[in-house]
């Protein structure tokens, strides 16, 4: 079973910055890429940034040049520094992990946590 925990979210003003950080427990065999998804109230879910077990990164067009994602040491970390934040990016963030557990390689998403950009 895969656990993966979000913290970091909150509210912040616009142009502010906020990093989101997820780490990933359970009975993992091994982890391949991770990302993050948003999903706004009325929006469909949005995948805002992956990274591979190799570093290589892809972002949504809506936050290239202000979103960064990267992995921990450990692998089983990935983080989210976003900058320049605008109220569009207000969202319940969710950490994304592909990963072999139990015998299959599956999709596996956190709980999320809020980000609420305001003045």
């Amino acid at each position: 079973h895969v656990q993966l925990v979000e913290s970091g979210g909150g509210l912040v003003q616009p142009g502010g910055s906020l990093k989101l950080s997820c780490a990933a427990s359970g009975s993992i065999f091994s982890i391949n890429a991770m990302g993050w998804y948003r999903q706004a109230p009325g929006k469909q879910r949005e995948l805002v940034a992956a990274v591979s077990s190799g570093g290589s990164t892809s972002y949504a067009d809506s936050v290239k040049g202000r979103f960064t994602i990267s992995r921990g040491n450990a692998k089983n970390t990935v983080y989210l520094q976003m900058n320049s934040l605008k109220p569009e990016d207000t969202a319940v963030y969710r950490c994304n992990a592909y990963a072999y557990d139990s015998g299959v390689w599956g999709n596996h998403l956190g709980q999320g946590t809020q980000v609420t950009v305001s003045s």
